[in-house]
């Protein structure tokens, strides 16, 4: 069995993690700083947490399921006593490509996201349709990269990231950079404030008369059959008068220098602001 340190098992993130953990075969070592996320813990999982000495004597993997603004001070005090060879994984690009965690060349990092359940899919079962996070019943993507360690410890990694958010359909390999492309600038940066924009004129057309609901129905039919379209999730042709809305609304809305927002420099200053 794989020895696995759990830190941060009580919080949101780490009970999701030791649920998922509890129906595998590795050894894990739970650790919690609070005594409600230890209660937390205990009321959802079903053990207790122990010393974080004591779970990272002999860890072969330490999992930080701790906030961004924490990575870099929970991982400079536990690497130092960490043995050669240990992987640290971590659930975000943030903190690792801000350069957060400490310098130690004889230990592994590995950085692991989701995708979160797609929008279009099959599922069968009501469970799966109601998992929108992922991690409970509706198989997701997840992203994996080998940011520092041994080419043979990536297995390791990848099994330790289905584990965690299981059910998984696939996993991606990218590198830490490519993952700090995807998220902020793709999943925050981009698509969150355009969803917010979104939410904000569907508000301006209640301000119209038109009743919450009535507009709700109406955007969101109208994202799923747009979105389908302009994804490639299903065939079908824009009405000139859509293309024509289109043509003239992305000025409107957009500045011309957008896409700066991938600019390599302003990606980590995107970073640098949330960790």
């Amino acid at each position: 069995m794989t020895k696995l340190a759990l830190l941060g098992a009580g919080g949101k993130m780490g009970v999701r993690l030791s649920l998922n953990l509890a129906k595998t075969d590795f050894e894990v070592s739970h650790v919690e700083v609070s005594e409600a996320g230890r209660t937390r813990l205990k009321d959802a999982v079903g053990v207790d947490c122990v010393d974080q000495q004591e779970a990272l004597d002999g860890a072969e993997v330490v999992v930080l399921a701790v906030p961004d603004t924490l990575i870099g001070k929970v991982a400079s005090g536990i690497v130092p006593v960490l043995k050669p060879g240990t992987m640290v994984v971590i659930l975000d690009a943030a903190a690792p490509y801000a350069g957060h965690l400490p310098e130690r060349a004889d230990i592994t990092y590995f950085v692991t996201h989701p995708c979160h359940p797609a929008i279009y899919h099959n599922e069968p079962t009501e469970a799966a349709r109601l998992d929108r996070f992922g991690g409970v019943a509706h198989p997701q993507g997840v992203v994996n990269a080998l940011m520092q360690g041994p080419e043979e410890h990536y297995a390791l990694g990848d099994r330790v990231a289905k584990a965690i958010y299981a059910p998984v359909r696939q996993t991606y390999r990218v590198t830490v950079e490519q993952l700090a492309y995807l998220e902020p600038g793709l999943s925050e940066t981009v698509c969150a404030s355009l969803l917010v924009v979104m939410k904000q004129a569907m508000d301006e057309c209640v301000k119209q008369g038109i009743s919450e609901e009535c507009a709700k129905d109406f955007l969101l039919g109208h994202m799923n059959i747009l979105g389908a379209v302009i994804f490639g999730v299903q065939e079908g042709q824009f009405s000139d008068a859509c293309n024509k809305a289109i043509e003239f609304g992305i000025p409107a809305l957009m500045k011309d220098d957008w896409k700066r927002v991938f600019d390599q420099q302003e990606i980590m200053d995107s970073i640098k602001r949330i960790t």
